[in-house]
């Protein structure tokens, strides 16, 4: 590595990259195979991206990966090489990488491997199927009950009025104001938009319809959650980046946010 390269990452303090054993058994599923199962994973954390997971290459079964040509270069990390998954005539183009000579700082996952998590068919932790990115122990969710009355308003319409919600405090990230179904004052209109999230599961949106005004995909529910985010089950719940929102009579800022 050239000195140049060294010199940025030293001197970008405020860039965080830190690794750690994890406890959990992984295992990626690509073309019905078994790719990855591993109870000797890495879990890396680093500024501005999610977690992921690294793999010891005994664990991985290689036989299933094609070395490219592709490289790419992290001034945190050194210099990538890249893998294309390939099996039963089903490839995977460059979703798999690996720093064979990492910088010192992070020299622990040399020779590891990594995976692209939306370039594999399935995840699992244990046994229950992970969406989206590996799960972070630091991430917590916290869903309370609360009698707080809850009115939530667009261009002047009541959309939705409760005082038997659901609030969720997620790690780093606005609060989400879950309402019963039977709360709401205007009609739902489904939509086929469905996103998923590691800690909560598969999301399903509803668009709805205010004067002559379509706001689509505004709100959205949780019809089947993963386990630790059971209490909202069936609730559903607006952008409060999009609507306003008053607790008690007190209107809610509006927070900033990629949803924004």
């Amino acid at each position: 590595m050239n000195n140049k390269r060294l010199s940025k990452h030293m001197s970008d303090a405020d860039h965080i990259v830190n690794y750690e054993k994890c406890p959990k058994r992984i295992r990626g599923v690509f073309a019905d195979n078994l790719i990855v199962d591993s109870s000797e994973a890495l879990i890396l954390y680093e500024t501005n991206h999610v977690p992921i997971y690294y793999f010891p290459r005994d664990n991985v079964i290689m036989d299933h990966l094609i070395k490219t040509k592709h490289k790419t270069y992290c001034p945190y990390k050194g210099d990538a090489s890249y893998f294309s998954i390939s099996v039963n005539g089903k490839t995977s183009l460059n979703a798999v990488w690996s720093y064979e000579d990492p910088v010192a700082t992070v020299n622990g996952i040399k020779d590891y491997v990594a995976f692209y998590w939306n370039k594999v068919d399935q995840w699992y932790e244990e046994d229950e199927e992970v969406f989206v990115h590996a799960r972070s122990p630091y991430v917590r969710i916290d869903i309370l009950d609360s009698s707080r009355t809850i009115r939530i308003e667009l261009d002047g319409k009541v959309l939705a009025e409760s005082q038997r919600s659901r609030f969720l405090f997620e790690t780093n990230l606005p609060p989400r104001f879950y309402i019963q179904k039977n709360s709401m004052k205007v009609n739902m209109l489904p939509s086929n938009k469905e996103t998923y999230c590691p800690y909560k599961g598969k999301a399903s949106y509803y668009s709805i319809e205010v004067g002559d005004k379509v706001y689509e995909d505004i709100l959205w529910c949780y019809k089947n959650p993963v386990l630790e985010s059971s209490k909202i089950k069936g609730y559903v719940c607006f952008f409060n980046e999009k609507v306003d929102i008053y607790i008690d009579g007190n209107i809610q800022i509006r927070p900033q946010s990629k949803w924004s």
